[in-house]
């Protein structure tokens, strides 16, 4: 039943948009796609579950690298691929809107994005919402209290609802690396060390100026 409309939003949103092995799927083109589904989602009052799903298939995109090598390998057979989001979508309970805009990504030959794709979509979402969006990197793995307690203070500090992207990097060397648009808070070693390093290096050329 849902299949239709779609189709019906390929129709209004898609028109012109041929694949092409000599172009790459832009971010105009990602957003048609993503838009298309927050639109169709919302007419439908579907929008909560879909977005919960995006969230879950992107989780799998992410923690299963089997999966996501799968999915990015273009000689991969449409009914193969159909077959495995069958299964998906009977473990996760997926919406029967999102699975078929998954169908209709496989239809299309536009799978190949769909990690760009629900990106997108969630980044509406949170847009629409009025949030704003955060990244977080971090020298040690942070616990579920502490990712909350830095979204609040970041919600009061900015005045707004935070969208909060966390990742545990062990190249960092202490402290955090957070960034809001184009605001850049870098408390890590790293950073400082760099400032002393380049402190050392303007020395080094300042002391040889003066002595020449």
């Amino acid at each position: 039943m849902l299949i239709k409309p779609c189709f019906y939003i390929n129709h209004r949103h898609f028109k012109g948009d041929k694949l092409s092995k000599d172009k790459g799927f832009s971010d105009t083109s990602a957003n048609r796609y993503s838009l298309a589904l927050f639109e169709l989602a919302s007419e439908t009052s579907s929008l909560a579950q879909i977005e919960v799903n995006s969230i879950s298939f992107l989780n799998l995109i992410s923690k299963n690298n089997d999966f996501k090598i799968l999915i990015k390998d273009p000689t991969l057979d449409r009914g193969v691929l159909t077959k495995i989001i069958n299964t998906i979508s009977e473990n996760f309970k997926l919406d029967s809107l999102f699975k078929n805009f998954l169908f209709f990504l496989i239809t299309k030959r536009r799978f190949f994005y769909v990690e760009k794709i629900l990106k997108s979509f969630n980044e509406i979402c949170s847009e629409k919402r009025g949030e704003l969006k955060a990244e977080i990197k971090s020298a040690k793995e942070l616990t579920p209290e502490e990712i909350n307690k830095i979204t609040e203070e970041l919600s009061n500090n900015f005045k707004s609802k935070i969208k909060l992207n966390y990742n545990y990097d062990q190249s960092l060397i202490g402290g955090l690396v957070v960034q809001m648009a184009s605001t850049m808070i870098d408390t890590t070693i790293k950073k400082k060390l760099k400032q002393i390093e380049t402190r050392m290096i303007e020395a080094k050329y300042g002391n040889k100026s003066v002595r020449s």
